[in-house]
């Protein structure tokens, strides 16, 4: 089975032999993909939703891999019970539903070593959630495909997260200390991106400016009080992310 580009990326930070339960699987292409190459044992397939839940079934079947991977309808975490699986992905959702599953399934978390998130907005949501929760961000990487680009991040359950996610999220002097990459922005970009960005992260960020730009113009065109606070807080972020852009390394890929 082939995968896309994004899906092979999650497959490919899946713990060989691991059990692991996949959230809003959609056809379950990731689940049937993981077991066939023996990359896991075992996987359960979530999805809330009667159509792509009955397109999991029967991807599942025609894989013949109905004893290797449960289909199961239920959403979020509900659809595991503490202890089944030791990682769990979720793709293709916005980070800030991303973030409100794990919260609302933390109890489900326990035995779980390893998160696999691929947010297609908001990925600041989903760090700040993992840093707040002790989860280690141990990967970050940015994909462009289809046109559309894509964050991954893989986090890990570790006793001294709390200490190592105050190393990666430390704030960071760039070009001679005359800009700083503040814990915010981190937050925002990506503490592993930014260190070593490509020409996708430019691209993402540069079309992020131009969207900012735009609300900023929208705001600005409002007479109300509120708005010029608005503006102002626009016009500061939009500047400090141009700093912090053409004080990151162009030349690594």
């Amino acid at each position: 089975m082939k995968l896309s580009a994004r899906l092979q990326l999650i497959a490919d930070w899946l713990p060989a032999g691991c059990r692991f339960a996949d959230i809003g699987s959609d056809h379950a292409l990731l689940p049937v993909a993981a077991v066939r190459s023996g990359q896991a044992v075992f996987a359960v397939a979530g999805e809330v939703n009667d159509g792509p839940l009955e397109a999991a079934r029967r991807q599942v079947a025609e894989a013949g891999e109905t004893a290797r991977i449960s289909v199961r309808k239920g959403d979020g975490l509900a659809v595991i019970a503490p202890g089944e699986v030791d990682v769990i992905t979720i793709a293709g959702m916005g980070g800030a539903l991303i973030s409100s599953i794990l919260d609302a399934g933390q109890a489900k978390l326990a035995g779980v070593k390893r998160l696999v998130l691929q947010p297609n907005v908001g990925g600041e949501f989903v760090r700040r959630w993992l840093l707040e929760h002790d989860w280690y961000l141990a990967e970050e990487a940015i994909l462009e495909e289809d046109g559309k680009i894509y964050e991954v991040l893989m986090a890990e359950a570790q006793p001294d997260a709390e200490v190592r996610n105050a190393e990666l999220y430390r704030e960071r002097q760039l070009a001679g200390g005359r800009v700083s990459l503040t814990r915010e922005l981190l937050l925002m970009m990506g503490p592993r991106l930014t260190a070593a960005p490509n020409e996708v992260f430019f691209r993402k960020w540069e079309s992020e400016l131009r969207k900012l730009e735009g609300i900023r113009r929208s705001v600005a065109s409002s007479t109300l009080e509120a708005s010029r606070q608005k503006e102002a807080e626009l016009t500061r972020l939009s500047e400090q992310l141009k700093e912090v852009l053409a004080c990151l390394p162009k030349d690594k890929q």
